[in-house]
């Protein structure tokens, strides 16, 4: 009822002839949080396509000129921001930019450690503002982190609910400044959209619960933020995006048998070789899990689906 209230709202403001606001994200991911927040009055635009990898992706010419039309820019934190957020910026100068990780603490990425524990911890918020000039935290970023070595920042952090709720509030703030008349449906449109992702946070906690083994192996990184809410632990199979050696490999396998890994996640932007090799070896399961998906919703269900069919159920909770 509130989010049909919210559309209602923001179609009769737009029937007045104003042009939409056109927005631009950097992931797939974002797209869907700003259309949930702003309605169908919003023209929301990718940069990174799918298939496409955020570490090293270019836009393209098109991609370019039509940010000089854009009102707004939704960053992120991923690596290509680092070094295109000048030239984005000075296609268009009066387009605002906002920084979801602002005022969120960074995680360090793990360093993957084949023969012990990965790395862990988060990077101190303030060590490194991003070389963008958004005042936050680029997938490129070093600072010192545990052990005072350097450490990179992990900007995925939309796979926790929690977190994009955070973002989803700087999203709401930013669409009522630059858009006054339809501050009310992006306001219920919030409010929709938070009493989805409580939600799904709650079901994932559900899905979760009584895990004998909470480690889950992943090719890349990404999945941090997803573990920490809810109290996993990634294993991180490359190191530097280079697949591991033969030894780094042996020591992978040994890892997930002792710790009863069973699930590894791999993104469809990365090889699969390495993560098929361990699965073969301890017989378990590759699933190809993108956390770049536009599905969000239904994409964390099946990530916490996986893991907790993947993970051997503790006797003592039953």
């Amino acid at each position: 009822m509130r989010y049909l209230l919210a559309l209602l709202l923001t179609l009769l403001n737009g029937s007045a002839g104003a042009e939409p606001l056109r927005v631009f994200v950097s992931v797939l991911p974002q797209k869907t949080f700003v259309e949930r927040v702003g309605g169908p009055g919003i023209d929301v635009q990718v940069m990174v396509q799918p298939g496409a990898s955020p570490h090293t992706y270019d836009p393209t010419p098109r991609q370019v000129a039509a940010l000089a039309q854009a009102d707004l820019y939704v960053a992120v934190g991923v690596s290509f921001e680092d070094a295109w957020m000048g030239r984005i910026r000075a296609a268009n100068p009066r387009m605002r930019v906002l920084d979801s990780s602002q005022g969120i603490d960074l995680r360090a990425m793990e360093a993957p450690d084949h023969d012990g524990e990965p790395g862990r911890g988060h990077a101190d918020e303030g060590q490194s503002k991003a070389a963008h000039g958004l005042g936050g935290h680029g997938e490129g970023e070093s600072g010192q982190g545990v052990g005072h070595e350097p450490q990179v920042r992990d900007p995925h952090l939309w796979t926790s609910p929690p977190l994009v709720k955070q973002m989803a509030v700087g999203i709401r703030d930013v669409l009522t400044q630059l858009d006054p008349g339809n501050g009310p449906a992006y306001a219920a449109n919030f409010d929709a959209f938070s009493t989805e992702l409580d939600a799904l946070d709650q079901e994932i906690r559900t899905r979760l619960t009584g895990l004998a083994s909470r480690r889950f192996m992943v090719y890349h990184p990404a999945w941090g933020y997803f573990a920490d809410t809810y109290g996993l632990t990634q294993v991180a199979i490359e190191r530097e995006g280079k697949e591991p050696g033969p030894r780094a490999l042996a020591a992978l396998i040994e890892q997930a048998r002792r710790e009863q890994v069973k699930a590894i996640f791999v993104q469809p932007q990365f090889s699969r070789k390495a993560a098929a090799q361990v699965a073969s070896a301890i017989g378990g399961r590759v699933e190809v899990m993108d956390p770049l998906a536009a599905d969000y919703v239904d994409n964390l269900k099946r990530v916490a689906s996986v893991l907790a069919e993947a993970g051997t159920p503790n006797p003592l909770s039953q």
